[in-house]
């Protein structure tokens, strides 16, 4: 049975290092904004959709030079839709993203060095008791934004952790908590951020190029350890 440690290492062979999450720290040089808002605005908006179409919306955000905690706090909410509409569901996203805004604006006045400065669980908490963030959402805020330790879960690695398969119950909780305790024993505690970020990423390019709905199994790197191929 392959362990998380393991299924790093595996990946991180064959595939290298992710670069996750992408942002535009040019664009934020020039407006002298917040790289790390890129990423909870991107969190949101990935939100049943493929990357591509949040990044048209991203660079919709930019080219308006709105990209920012006051000015989506502020803006129309019609506006901010037609800006967003890209990434599909965007009344709704927009509706997150304005309330997300406004209470990151209210509560820490737009400063994320004051957000993310507090223990892990308790930002946790609270993105969690905003409206339309779930467990996956708040994690990738957490760990892409913040560069806190914590391991996301999405749909890609409940596929894979049901096609190894792994033991145990197939829930958010359980999953995060198996590859926490697992990576925890394998790696320092300053480096758990960065190899959360890079599995977690290297996760998804497996999904995308092998464990598909319809898997592609015959060059995966997990071939020889998984129950699901021939």
């Amino acid at each position: 049975m392959i362990r998380p440690h393991t299924l790093y290492k595996l990946l991180h062979e064959a595939f290298g290092n992710q670069h996750w999450w992408p942002m535009d720290k040019s664009y934020h040089r020039r407006h002298h904004t917040d790289p790390r808002f890129e990423v909870v605005v991107g969190a949101i908006l990935t939100q049943n959709t493929a990357w591509p179409n949040v990044e048209k919306a991203l660079d919709n955000l930019k080219q308006s030079r709105v990209l920012d905690v006051e000015n989506l706090a502020t803006m129309d909410r019609e506006e901010l839709c037609l800006l967003i509409k890209p990434s599909g569901f965007f009344n709704q996203k927009a509706e997150r993203l304005g309330k997300l805004s406004a209470y990151l604006s209210t509560t820490y006045q737009g400063d994320l060095d004051v957000f993310f400065a507090r223990d892990l669980h308790e930002i946790r908490a609270e993105l969690l008791f905003l409206s339309g963030i779930g467990p996956e959402t708040a994690d990738s805020i957490l760990l892409y934004a913040g560069n806190l330790p914590i391991f996301v879960v999405d749909a890609y690695t409940k596929r894979l952790c049901a096609r190894l398969p792994l033991p145990i119950p197939l829930t958010y909780d359980e999953i995060q908590q198996y590859f926490e305790k697992n990576l925890q024993t394998h790696y320092p505690a300053h480096q758990l951020s960065s190899i959360y970020n890079e599995l977690h990423a290297l996760i998804v390019t497996l999904a995308k190029q092998h464990c598909r709905k319809k898997p592609v199994c015959e060059p995966c790197p997990l071939k020889m350890h998984c129950a699901f191929g021939p």
